[in-house]
């Protein structure tokens, strides 16, 4: 059976590639052909990372150079798994993992690589289940960046707008930081303005979570665990949740959600991404096209605490039935917030999963479509950036250079009866599905 892996090519003394080989499941070169006996005996390979495949790991990948030629007697099985590479075959989906630093309390912290059959990747941190870099193709077949991030951990541990992080338990506000549930008062850290936002001082978006591969014929995922317990940042009941990141050979990411709880709790979960479609270093994303999937938005107070209100985005600023850049009506609204950041009612109304929203970058060509199981979404973008921060490659991070698309009931639901329930009971679960579809034009 071949295993998946990504391995560095195989170089000769010479520099150039071994012309053909096979290695075995203790990863060292081996000869195909005895003409070919000699060049192979000096070829070297560097696995980068444990490899993953049908949820089985392969011993850590640790090829030293070869500084003399090994002997073939000394190669010996020691499991029936042979990984095979042929120059131009055929790529197939893989995950690597390596060790990504530790937090200020010690925790180890993995960093995931998901790789598809055309070779779009996504990186995803066991540290605050954070995708930290996203590679699509464009029109030319280029692979490029297409969100907001880091690639070292201190940048995430720092401090940062939630670039990429899962968060919760309660994504978006929650007025007050307080709400009441089945005659019980609960109280929450406020931490942005009057309001709880985001799951509160260390929501879901500053935890460790436990990190699994997968990795089918069609598909790369890691499979991300976490007990939020009893009273972890005022919430009742212990909460285990499961996020799954899956990238599929369609040029799709997939994120499927799921909790259950032995305590009545409110769960809001939603991925933060910052998207920009022409790459972090092209500047603003002002000149995207953005259509969104809905008829109506949630008004919001000066505090973004929605009034409870439904209206219609006819005639408004809001209104994204019809592809129209981020940019072309921004000022009308960058009064209170410096730009978007509203919830939008999807057509679509939650429970099943359905198109809510496509954004098209036209100098690269890339098409990004968003399907979800969720009522609702929020469109930010990226108002309070001011260049402090800076990607990997020191390209500055400033105002509306992404835009969020996060999907998610509304905000503040939990004191909104009218709004979409987020209270999970005990012997029911939390299921919510959101993709993010990649192509070109």
């Amino acid at each position: 059976m071949d295993i998946p892996v990504r391995l560095e090519t195989p170089m000769l003394a010479d520099g150039q590639e071994c012309p053909s080989y096979e290695l075995l499941s203790d990863f060292r070169c081996m000869p195909t052909a005895a003409e070919e006996t000699r060049a192979m005996n000096q070829c070297y390979s560097v696995a980068l990372a444990t490899v993953y495949t049908l949820g089985i790991a392969n011993p850590w990948a640790s090829v030293a150079a070869a500084t003399t030629p090994p002997d073939s007697s000394l190669i010996t099985h020691h499991s029936p798994l042979t990984i095979h590479h042929s120059p131009g075959a055929a790529m197939k989906p893989t995950v690597e993992k390596i060790p990504f630093g530790k937090t200020a309390e010690g925790a180890e912290v993995d960093l995931f690589t998901l790789t598809n059959a055309n070779g779009m990747k996504a990186k995803v941190t066991t540290y605050g289940g954070i995708l930290t870099e996203l590679d699509v193709p464009d029109r030319d077949g280029k692979l490029g960046n297409v969100v907001l991030g880091f690639d070292h951990l201190a940048g995430y541990l720092a401090g940062h707008p939630h670039f990429g992080a899962t968060t919760g338990r309660v994504a978006n506000r929650i007025a007050k930081g307080r709400f009441t549930l089945d005659g019980k008062e609960y109280k929450l850290a406020v931490n942005n303005g009057p309001n709880a936002l985001h799951g509160g001082l260390k929501g879901f978006d500053k935890v460790v979570w436990k990190g699994v591969a997968k990795v089918t014929p069609d598909t790369a995922a890691v499979e991300l665990t976490y007990l939020s317990k009893d009273g972890e940042e005022g919430y009742p009941g212990n909460l285990t949740t499961m996020v799954t990141y899956t990238l599929t050979n369609e040029n799709e990411l997939r994120i499927d959600y799921q909790a259950t709880t032995d305590k009545p709790t409110p769960v809001n979960l939603t991925n933060h991404s910052y998207f920009n479609l022409g790459g972090p270093a092209s500047g603003d994303v002002l000149d995207h096209e953005l259509t969104i999937e809905a008829d109506e938005y949630t008004p919001a107070d000066d505090t973004l605490i929605p009034t409870g209100e439904i209206r219609s985005v006819k005639g408004t600023p809001l209104d994204f039935t019809k592809p129209a850049k981020i940019g072309s009506r921004i000022v009308q609204v960058a009064d209170k917030t410096g730009g978007y950041d509203h919830n939008f009612v999807l057509r679509s109304k939650g429970g099943k999963l359905a198109l809510a929203a496509r954004a098209f970058e036209p100098k690269t060509g890339r098409v990004m479509e968003m399907y979800t199981t969720e009522p609702g979404v929020q469109l930010y973008t990226a108002n309070f950036l001011d260049g402090k921060l800076k990607s990997k490659d020191g390209v500055p991070f400033r105002k509306h250079q992404a835009f969020c698309l996060e999907a998610q009931h509304f905000p503040d639901a939990v004191n909104h009866p009218d709004f979409p329930s987020i209270i999970l009971r005990p012997g029911k679960t939390y299921t919510q599905t959101t993709i993010y579809k990649f192509s070109t034009r």
